[in-house]
């Protein structure tokens, strides 16, 4: 799928921990490491997630994990190849730093890949009624979101600094099924497909 729509745009990717990433952090938080620490970590497996998706891009891909917001700046202006980070800075959800990342590169569309299929107003794994929501204001969003986890590995869907970014930048952002057909849809067409967040 990158390598199909690479071909049209230029994609930048984010990668998280996922649920290697809470396995280290649970482990180190038993041993009672401190909250900056475990962002460090998980952080580390963002980016080995990041680089083991190099691996499998090959030359279409640009060949190092940028480390902070300039580095993918030039990535991304020095080159038409795809790029691949994990996180960049303790304290930030991925979804922050895609956030910032769109920011950064003026990207055209912001996509927030996850593991259902947009933003309901309550969790559709725990509540078959669950609705989704088609389009939805970024303070609707603040409003969802209010008793959010902080803590390292809890970051759920999109976080408060993600949203602030989207607003003051007004980065027209989707939040979709983590599936190719889906973010290859996205990516083409202009169709209702997840959660449009609007300012």
């Amino acid at each position: 799928m990158l390598s199909e729509i690479s071909e049209k745009v230029q994609p930048v990717v984010v990668t998280g921990g996922g649920k290697l990433a809470r396995h280290y952090i649970s482990t180190a938080r038993s041993f009672g490491s401190d909250e900056a620490s475990l962002d460090i970590i998980g952080i580390e497996v963002s980016r080995l997630n990041a680089r083991l998706l190099i691996l499998a891009l090959g030359d279409q891909v640009y060949p190092a994990v940028p480390e902070n917001l300039e580095q993918v700046s030039k990535a991304v202006t020095g080159s038409s190849r795809i790029v691949v980070t994990g996180g960049l800075h303790p304290g930030q959800s991925t979804n922050a730093t895609a956030a910032l990342i769109a920011e950064k590169v003026k990207a055209s569309k912001f996509l927030n890949a996850t593991d259902v299929n947009g933003i309901y107003d309550s969790d559709p794994n725990k509540n078959k009624g669950a609705k989704l929501f088609k389009e939805i204001t970024v303070k609707k969003c603040i409003e969802l979101l209010g008793s959010e986890d902080s803590a390292a590995g809890a970051y759920d869907l999109m976080d408060i600094v993600a949203l602030k970014v989207i607003e003051r930048s007004k980065i027209p952002t989707v939040v979709l099924k983590s599936d190719p057909a889906v973010i290859k849809n996205a990516i083409s067409s202009t169709s209702a497909i997840g959660t449009r967040i609007v300012v």
